[in-house]
C-alpha cells in the first residue's frame, strides 16, 4: 500500500516496454523472469493486475497460442490466454505454475471493453534484453538492416518461381544501408537469415532487432529464380526510427488529362511522359506505365490497383513500354506461372502487388 516515486531508466515504444526504478530505504523481495520460450499451449497461467481499480485481482487460465501478431508493431511475438484481462491489468505479470513471471499482460481483443477469453502477454523471451539494454544504457540497441520488407503469400511465391511461401519480399533499400552494401535489392525475397529460415516475414525484424551491432551475419536471398547469399555487417537502428512505423498510402494521386492508352489485365496503362512525371512527382530515376484507368470489378481493382498508380516493373524487369510488359506477362505464362508480381510506385511509395496472368 505504500507510494514512492519512480525514476524513469528508460522506455522502449516500439516494444511497448518501459523500464522504472523505485527506492523505498528497505530490501524488497523480487519476482523472477521465467523462460517463456519453455512454455507449451494448454500450460495454467496466472495474472495478477489493476483492473478497473480493483488491485490485486487475480486471474486464472491456460496458454492459449504462442508467437501471435496483433499488428501492433513489428515486432509482434506475443502469448495468448484465456486468463481473464481487463482494463487495468495492462503492465501487471503474467505467471507460470512455479511462481516465474513469464509475460507482461499487454493487450485483449474485445467488442465491449473486457475480457472475452482473448488476452495478450509480452513474453519475458523478448523483454529480458529489452529490460538489460534499458538498465544499461537508457535506450535500446537494435541491429539494423536497412530494408523495408512485405509479406510473402502464395501468390507471390508462385509469381517468382519459390516453391512455398516463406521469406520476406523487399520494397526498398535505404542508401548506404548494410543491405545495400551487400548488393541486396528491392525484388529479392531474403529467405534466411544468420543460418535461420524465415518462415514468416514478421520473424526476420525480430532477430535483426535481437543482432549485435557490428556482427557478420549471412543471408539467403531469392533473386530470378535461384538462391543467393550474402555476408553483410549488421548496423544500429537510430534511436529516432524507435516507435513509428511508415505511413502507407492511402489513395491513389489521379491523372488529370487521362491520355489514351491500352488496356492489359484490366489496366488502362500509357508510357510515362514528362508531363505526367510532374503531376505525379516522380523522381527522375524512376521509370514505367502509368494506370489511367482500372476496370471496374477487374482483378487489379480487387487487388488494389488504382488511377496513377505507376508500374516499375514486372517480376523483376523493368517496364518502360507497353511491349515489355505484354512480353513479360506471356514469359510467365509460358513458365506456367499463375501470377505476376508488379512493383508499383503510389504517391512516393513503393509497394508488390499480384496479378493473375490471365483475364477471365
Amino acid at each position: 500500500g505504500e507510494h514512492v516515486p519512480a525514476k524513469l531508466v528508460g522506455k522502449a515504444l516500439t516494444f511497448d516496454i518501459a523500464l522504472l526504478k523505485v527506492s523505498v530505504g528497505k530490501k524488497l523481495k523480487p519476482v523472477f523472469l521465467g523462460d517463456s520460450d519453455a512454455l507449451e499451449v494448454g500450460e495454467w497461467v496466472i495474472a495478477i493486475g489493476n483492473p478497473y481499480g480493483l488491485g490485486g485481482s487475480v486471474t486464472q487460465g491456460i496458454i492459449s497460442a504462442r508467437a501471435r501478431s496483433i499488428n501492433s508493431g513489428p515486432f509482434d511475438d506475443f502469448l495468448q490466454t484465456d486468463a481473464p484481462i481487463n482494463r487495468g491489468n495492462s503492465g501487471g505479470p503474467l505467471f507460470n505454475t512455479k511462481g516465474e513471471v513469464i509475460g507482461i499482460n499487454s493487450a485483449i481483443f474485445s467488442p465491449s471493453g473486457g475480457s472475452i477469453g482473448i488476452g495478450f502477454a509480452i513474453p519475458t523471451a523478448l523483454a529480458k534484453p529489452v529490460i538489460e539494454q534499458l538498465k544499461q544504457y537508457g535506450r535500446t540497441h537494435r541491429g539494423w538492416l536497412g530494408v523495408k520488407i512485405q509479406e510473402v503469400s502464395e501468390e507471390v511465391a508462385d509469381s517468382v518461381g519459390l516453391s512455398k511461401p516463406i521469406g520476406a519480399l523487399v520494397l526498398d533499400v535505404s542508401k548506404d544501408s548494410p543491405a545495400g552494401k551487400a548488393g541486396i535489392q528491392a525484388g529479392d525475397i531474403i529467405t534466411h537469415y544468420d543460418g535461420k529460415e524465415i518462415s514468416e516475414m514478421r520473424l526476420l525484424p525480430r532477430m535483426v532487432a535481437e543482432t549485435k551491432k557490428g556482427a557478420t551475419v549471412k543471408i539467403t536471398y531469392w533473386r530470378k529464380n535461384a538462391a543467393q547469399t550474402a555476408t553483410l555487417t549488421v548496423g544500429e537502428l537510430e534511436e529516432s526510427a524507435d516507435g513509428g512505423d511508415a505511413d502507407k498510402p492511402e489513395k491513389g494521386e489521379k491523372s488529370k488529362g487521362k491520355p489514351a492508352g491500352e488496356t492489359v489485365l484490366g489496366l488502362q496503362l500509357t508510357p510515362l511522359t514528362p508531363a505526367l512525371r510532374q503531376e505525379l512527382k516522380l523522381d527522375d530515376d524512376k521509370n514505367g506505365l502509368v494506370v489511367t484507368d482500372v476496370a471496374s470489378g477487374s482483378e487489379a481493382a480487387k487487388r488494389g490497383m488504382r488511377e496513377g498508380d505507376v508500374i516499375l516493373d514486372v517480376g523483376g524487369e523493368a517496364t518502360k513500354t507497353m511491349e515489355t510488359f505484354k512480353k513479360t506477362i506471356e514469359t510467365a505464362k509460358k513458365a506456367g506461372r499463375k501470377f505476376a508480381l508488379l512493383c508499383v510506385s503510389r504517391k512516393g511509395e513503393e509497394a508488390f502487388v499480384t496479378l493473375p496472368v490471365s483475364e477471365k
